[in-house]
C-alpha cells in the first residue's frame, strides 16, 4: 500500500509539471506562416476530419503538403482524426477546413494541451509505472525513484508539452512492448513495438534491441522446435499489426507508396528528418532504459 502511495504522489507530481509547462507558449505561437508544430498537429486534425483517407499523404488542391503535410505513419494520423471528431464538437472553428489555418485561441490550447495529457494518462504513464515496479531490480525506495526520474524527465516534458508533440504515444506503446518482452508475453510485446513504429518512424531507433531479442530467444529455443513456433507466432503478429494499420491504403498501391513517400522523405530531404529524430532520441533517455532490460 505505501509503494503505491508513493507511486501516485510520483504519477500526480508528474501531471502537475506537465500542466504547468503547458501554461506557458509553445514554439510558432503567433509567428504565420507556420506557427511551429502546436499548428501542425491541429492542421493534421483539420486534414483528417474534412478530406477523404486517400487525400491525407497526397498533395490536392484542398490538401497542401508544403503546409505541414502528414508525414508520420497511419497510427499518427487516426490519433489526429478521433481528437478531429472532439474539436468539431467543442468548437467547428478549430478544424474548419483551410479557415483554421494559424487558429489561436486560449480555449483552443487548453484543448490541444489536454489531448496530449489524455494519450500519457492512457499509453505512457502506466506503462512506466507497471515497467518500474515490476522489471526493475531493487528496493522498494529504488523503484519509486525510478519512477520518479522517468516521468519528470525534462526533455519529454518540455518536448511534448513545450514545442508541442505526442511523443509519449510512441515510447508509451514501446516501453508497452518492452514490458510484455519482460513478463514473456512476446507476441503483445511484438504488437505494441509495432503500434510504436506505426505511430511515429523514429521508433526504428529502437527497431535492432527488439528484433535481436525476439531472434535470439527463437534460435535458443530451437528453430526445429518451440523457437520456430514462436517465430512463426511473432511474424504473423507483426503481419496482421501492420495490415490493420495500413489496411485503408492497401487498397490502391498508389495510395500506400505515397504514405511511404510521405514518412520516408528521402527527394525532400531525408537527412532533415533524421537529425531531427536524431535529437528528439538523444533528448529523451528514459526511454531507452527500458530497452536496455531487452539487451541485458
Amino acid at each position: 500500500m505505501q509503494t503505491w502511495s508513493l507511486v501516485s504522489m510520483c504519477v500526480l507530481l508528474g501531471i502537475v509539471v506537465r500542466w504547468g509547462v503547458s501554461l506557458n507558449s509553445y514554439s510558432g505561437a503567433g509567428k504565420p506562416p507556420m506557427f511551429g508544430d502546436y499548428e501542425a498537429q491541429r492542421h493534421w486534425q483539420e486534414v483528417t476530419y474534412n478530406l477523404p483517407l486517400q487525400e491525407w499523404y497526397s498533395n490536392t488542391t484542398e490538401n497542401d503538403l508544403n503546409y505541414w503535410g502528414l508525414d508520420y505513419p497511419p497510427l499518427t494520423a487516426y490519433h489526429s482524426l478521433v481528437c478531429a471528431y472532439v474539436a468539431k464538437t467543442i468548437n467547428p472553428e478549430w478544424v474548419d477546413l483551410h479557415k483554421s489555418r494559424g487558429y489561436e485561441s486560449p480555449a483552443h490550447k487548453l484543448f490541444m494541451r489536454a489531448t496530449v495529457l489524455v494519450a500519457d494518462l492512457l499509453i505512457y504513464i502506466p506503462a512506466v509505472v507497471l515497467y518500474c515496479l515490476y522489471l526493475t531490480d531493487g528496493s522498494t525506495k529504488k523503484k519509486v525513484c525510478t519512477v520518479f526520474c522517468f516521468l519528470l524527465y525534462p526533455g519529454l516534458i518540455l518536448i511534448d508539452y513545450g514545442h508541442f508533440q505526442y511523443n509519449g504515444v510512441s515510447l508509451g506503446f514501446a516501453l508497452w512492448g518492452v514490458l510484455a518482452l519482460g513478463l514473456g508475453w512476446d507476441a503483445l510485446g511484438s504488437l505494441a513495438f509495432c503500434l510504436a513504429l506505426n505511430y511515429k518512424q523514429m521508433e526504428l531507433y529502437h527497431a535492432l534491441p527488439f528484433f535481436c531479442y525476439l531472434l535470439g530467444k527463437s534460435v535458443k529455443l530451437g528453430l526445429m522446435g518451440r523457437g520456430l513456433f514462436l517465430l512463426v507466432r511473432i511474424a504473423s503478429t507483426v503481419l496482421v499489426t501492420f495490415a490493420l494499420c495500413w489496411l485503408p491504403f492497401l487498397s490502391d498501391p498508389g495510395d500506400a507508396m505515397q504514405v511511404v513517400r510521405r514518412i520516408f522523405p528521402v527527394a525532400r530531404g531525408l537527412f532533415e528528418r533524421c537529425c531531427y529524430c536524431m535529437c528528439l532520441f538523444i533528448l529523451k533517455p528514459g526511454a531507452v532504459l527500458g530497452i536496455n532490460y531487452i539487451c541485458a
